[in-house]
């Protein structure tokens, strides 16, 4: 996470392009075994599986087969017979959406996106030896890439004109929005993750506000017979106008730079991961002393309003409201990575039951 955090913070910064880290750093988050058992040993569906080969994106029917579940049909799994034999003949397997379903994506795209405020979302490309997936082609977003296995040589274009970069396993690297690209495995099988940065920018955060706005301007119908006098929709527009100015004007910047806190920081996709072990340590009891961890990339920012008798807890995927009077307490959680119930300032049965909950909601885990 530190490693990922500094690349950011120099890309972000300075355009820095290319970055370089622990070799295995990859692979423990994505290794070619990890590929294998989603592909061979799930039940893993499309769409969270395409392929492509010589550029052209290949009918799911020709990697994929029919089945059932509880007597229900199901449709679009992977079939990896067929799969393999279209890997085989040159054909790039793309894993999508992984942060959905591989908990070590999961929790980098998860601490990516507290550092940037901006959401993401990861794929990840696997291709035979001296195979190309793609032609060249550039992204709506920004994209980190990420080499866990083997070798691949990209051709970007940038303004002068093409380069090529090889990655291997802990090289980095950082593309900009537009940024037309291509690349190609080499020697051996290649599987890189990419993660991409969906921006919010300013025309979406200005639109949503303005938006707001509109929503007061009447929806009734412009005046007969402005095309031949212009001036009586003229007139009327003016108004219009002029109220949208004015009440552009008293909109509230910084509130609506801490709604969008708000927003961001509990719309996330949840993160439960090891939710019944936690229940089941809960079972055998919480005491002073237990060890308990805030899980990997959940936010946990507090929200006070003056004279509220509650505060807002932003936890990523919801808001948790708890007694004002408490506060220094989740000042406490938000601060500290572990903890103990008895490092709260509270007395040992609140702390206890603070801690309970904290931990049925997800944001805390038990040390196991």
């Amino acid at each position: 996470t530190g490693d990922a955090q500094t690349f950011v913070e120099k890309v972000w910064a300075s355009s820095v392009h290319v970055h370089r880290t622990d070799p295995g750093l990859g692979a423990s988050i994505l290794s070619l075994a990890d590929v294998d058992h989603l592909l061979t040993e799930t039940a893993i569906r499309t769409p969270a599986v395409r392929v492509a080969r010589d550029g052209s994106v290949l009918p799911e029917s020709t990697f994929t087969r029919g089945g059932s579940l509880a007597g229900k049909p199901l449709t679009g799994l992977v079939d990896p017979v067929k799969l393999m034999r279209l890997h085989d003949e040159g054909a790039t397997i793309v894993l999508q959406g992984l942060q959905r379903y591989w908990s070590p994506v999961a929790e980098l795209v998860a601490a990516l996106e507290l550092e940037l405020g901006h959401p993401c979302q990861a794929n990840a490309y696997l291709t035979p030896p001296g195979a190309q997936g793609f032609a060249v082609h550039s992204d709506s977003h920004d994209v980190f890439v990420l080499q866990t296995h083997g070798t691949k040589l990209w051709e970007i274009h940038g303004e002068g004109g093409p380069g090529e970069l090889l990655l291997e396993p802990g090289v980095v690297a950082y593309l900009p929005t537009g940024t037309p690209h291509a690349a190609r495995a080499q020697e051996a099988v290649s599987l890189h993750l990419t993660i991409g940065i969906n921006q919010l920018t300013w025309r979406q955060l200005v639109s949503r506000l303005v938006g707001v706005v509109l929503e007061d301007v009447a929806d009734d119908h412009v005046p007969a017979g402005y095309l031949r006098d212009p001036d009586r929709l003229a007139d009327g527009l003016d108004g219009h106008l002029a109220a949208v100015a004015d009440a552009v004007r008293r909109l509230d910047a910084p509130a609506a730079a801490r709604d969008q806190v708000v927003r961001f920081l509990s719309e996330r996709p949840p993160r439960m991961a090891g939710a019944l072990l936690d229940r089941e340590a809960l079972d055998r009891g919480l005491t002073d002393d237990t060890l308990l961890r805030r899980r990997p990339g959940h936010p946990c920012e507090v929200v006070a309003t003056p004279g509220d008798d509650v505060v807002r807890v932003l936890i990523g995927d919801r808001v948790l409201r708890v007694p004002a009077r408490i506060r220094a307490a989740v000042d406490v959680v938000a601060a500290r990575a572990e903890l103990t119930p008895a490092d709260l300032p509270l007395d040992p049965a609140s702390a206890l039951v603070l801690c309970r909950r904290l931990v049925r909601e997800g944001l805390l885990e038990v040390v196991r």
